[in-house]
């Protein structure tokens, strides 16, 4: 009697599908293949490497002469005695560029006279640095513009003095 209360359309155990039915088995490999993709461990962040730094120095024009942006040297440009790496605008200071007789040369001058002539830099780099004697007020009202402009955009890196006067200062 105790066999007659199971009724006869109950499946038994074994007829019951498997927990390890092709669908499911693909299943648990998706999740698993899922869950390691979340919890994988990176690779550490490697953050780019800046530029290499510069130090403060003193400068003579034939010092500077060589920082003009030509054989991969940076751009450096003096005025009013500062120098200031204008390397950030190469394609306006280096080779090629519409101020290029400026690169690696003391630009005063032409910058307060608004002209980029090569006559405007002075020709003995061996001798005194330009006094600016001639200029008017307009002109250096333009060379204090230039001037802070600079200030404000580029980095200086060195004073330009001239050849005999780098131990004095």
């Amino acid at each position: 009697m105790a066999d007659s209360s199971i009724p006869m359309d109950t499946p038994t155990a074994a007829e019951v599908a498997s927990i390890a039915s092709p669908i499911n088995l693909i299943l648990l490999a998706l999740l698993i293949v899922l869950a390691y993709m979340r919890l994988r461990p990176t690779s550490p962040v490697t953050l780019p490497k800046g530029p290499p730094p510069t130090v403060f120095r003193t400068f003579t024009p034939p010092e500077l002469k060589p920082f003009n942006g030509e054989n991969s040297m940076p751009v450096y440009l003096a005025v009013r005695g500062r120098v200031f790496d204008v390397t950030p605008g190469r394609n306006f200071y280096g080779p090629g560029g519409p101020y290029e007789n400026f690169a690696g040369r003391d630009a005063t001058r032409g910058l307060a006279s608004g002209s980029f002539d090569e006559d405007m830099l002075t020709k003995n780099l061996e001798g005194p640095l330009d006094t600016l004697e001639g200029l008017g007020p307009e002109e250096m009202d333009a060379l204090r513009g230039w001037e802070e402009r600079f200030s404000e955009k580029y980095l200086v890196v060195g004073n330009l003095v001239a050849v005999g006067s780098e131990g004095t200062g």
